[in-house]
């Protein structure tokens, strides 16, 4: 019983955070368009397509997109409250940061596609090598190839893996997911955070990093209750 109670006062906790990205994501905006007061205001310098900025708002787009859709499959396929509402604040906040993402691509008029078929993550020092939370296959001979796009993204055979679970398993394997998708993603914030330019950006990925890793700790002890472990 304790436990049940720890962890929904770590879940309200997380929706708090959840509701001050959301009601952060006008003011953000604003200021990547140099409309509000301060450092960026009056700015009218546009990054470059192959920018960290430009780079980081194309790849973390198309990796919060696979974050929302996992978490919508897992919804239907589990009744536990508390995954359920993980996975409704982890699809709400995604969604709006990749809002916000296409938004400045659009606002800086840059292509959401990278430019001369640079690979992605190119934008990062390394190319994204360093990156944590890689690729797992999920014994069915999967591989880097199936549909992995970045460090921590899941494969096609893993999300059509996802669909078919129920219940515990389901719960189980959309954590391991996550989990692994979370590292990936903080890799490649921490990244922008260091490298792009745009005060607004660094601080939205600096927002980023200090959330999914909040998301991190909770998953962990989620799967634990559950007997189960992130994958190593």
């Amino acid at each position: 019983m304790e436990r049940r109670r720890t962890r929904r006062v770590r879940l309200a906790a997380g929706a708090a955070v959840v509701l001050a990205l959301l009601f952060a994501g006008a003011a953000t905006v604003a200021s990547a368009r140099g409309d509000g007061s301060g450092e960026e205001s009056g700015s009218t310098r546009v990054p470059a397509a192959s920018s960290a900025d430009a780079g980081f708002a194309r790849d973390m787009a198309v990796h919060h997109q696979q974050a929302v859709e996992m978490s919508f499959v897992v919804r239907d396929r589990t009744d536990d409250e508390d995954v359920r509402r993980l996975a409704y604040d982890i699809a709400n906040t995604q969604a709006n940061q990749r809002g916000m993402l296409l938004g400045w691509l659009d606002l800086w008029e840059l292509p959401k596609v990278a430019p001369g078929g640079e690979p992605p993550m190119a934008w990062m020092e390394g190319g994204g090598r360093h990156a944590h939370g890689g690729h797992h296959s999920d014994g069915d001979g999967s591989g880097s190839g199936d549909g992995v796009l970045m460090p921590g993204m899941a494969s096609r055979s893993e999300l059509a893996r996802l669909g078919r679970l129920d219940g515990e398993q389901a719960e189980v394997f959309f954590l391991q997911l996550m989990t692994d998708h979370h590292k990936g993603g903080v890799a490649m914030a921490e990244a922008c955070a260091s490298q792009c330019s745009v005060p607004a950006e660094r601080r939205l990925a600096q927002g980023m990093v200090e959330g999914q890793r909040s998301e991190l700790g909770l998953m962990r002890d989620m799967l634990a209750e559950r007997g189960a472990t992130p994958r190593s």
